[in-house]
């Protein structure tokens, strides 16, 4: 079993705090949803985790069963373990999803890190997964997360609609099987048969050897997909965390709220009650 823990976390942008002190451990074969108000912090935990080099961690630690990988890049916690799904994934034209995936899972798996065959030093692809065995298991992931079989030859994200580009990280995920997925609003932008699918692809992903960070501001996506903690993020920290109750209790009431109740008081006032 694997375990992510983000202890005390603290991270700037410029001269601007966005995260306060967040507190959360997620074990793998955990599925725990974050939701919160639109300008809270929550992409910016999912940056910070998979190593973003814009934001810089002021205080805490992030661990990846009991190592620090705060010093690591984000290739380097790619192949420890982790992936993160963008809210809005980035068109690369000029790069297949083919070789993009051929070139990720390489590297993620070691290939990339051997020593090229004799005689082949320098050739193209000479130290990536060989490809009749990367085109094969392609195949089978896109057979069975319902990828047209197309998208191999396309241009990442290039022209993709919102949800094309949901289902190729699904695929994504799938070829390089993290021990830890963050989602960031994974939901943005899909129509109700789009979410199905994509929905779909995470519960076959969430097995008991990999954890599911689910960052989302609706209850929808977790008709779907159902997790085991839903935590309320709010002004760069976690406020509140409970079962699947706390989602529908956000559904019910709304974000108001939560300001309500968890927005610091000024220092008078505070010192007033």
């Amino acid at each position: 079993m694997s375990v992510l823990e983000i202890r005390n976390l603290h991270a700037t942008v410029g001269e601007t705090e966005i995260l306060k002190g967040v507190n959360l451990t997620l074990h793998s074969g955990e599925i725990h949803a974050v939701m919160g108000p639109n300008g809270s912090g929550k992409s910016t935990l999912a940056y910070v985790v998979a190593g973003h080099p814009h934001y810089e961690v002021t205080e805490g630690d992030i661990l990846l069963d009991g190592e620090s990988v705060l010093e690591m890049e984000a290739d380097e916690r790619s192949r420890a373990g982790l992936f993160l799904a963008f809210q809005y994934p980035v068109a690369v034209p000029g790069v297949s999803v083919a070789n993009f995936l051929r070139t990720a899972v390489s590297n993620v798996r070691g290939y990339t890190s051997q020593p090229a065959e004799e005689g082949r030093a320098g050739m193209i692809g000479s130290n990536l997964m060989p490809m009749r065995e990367f085109r094969r298991e392609l195949t089978e992931k896109m057979k069975e997360y319902n990828v047209d079989p197309s998208f191999a030859r396309r241009y990442l994200n290039d022209g993709f609609s919102g949800g094309e580009k949901k289902r190729t990280e699904v695929l994504q995920m799938a070829m390089l099987e993290p021990k830890f997925a963050i989602l960031d609003e994974s939901d943005s932008g899909l129509d109700i048969d789009a979410l199905r699918v994509v929905s779909d692809g995470i519960n076959k992903l969430a097995t008991q050897d990999r954890g599911f960070l689910l960052i989302t501001h609706y209850q929808r996506m977790l008709n779907y997909v159902k997790p085991d903690k839903v935590s309320i993020f709010y002004d760069g920290r976690i406020v509140m965390t409970g079962g699947p109750e706390v989602a529908a209790m956000l559904e019910e009431r709304g974000y108001g709220w939560v300001e309500e109740e968890f927005a610091e008081k000024p220092e008078a006032e505070t010192a007033a009650a």
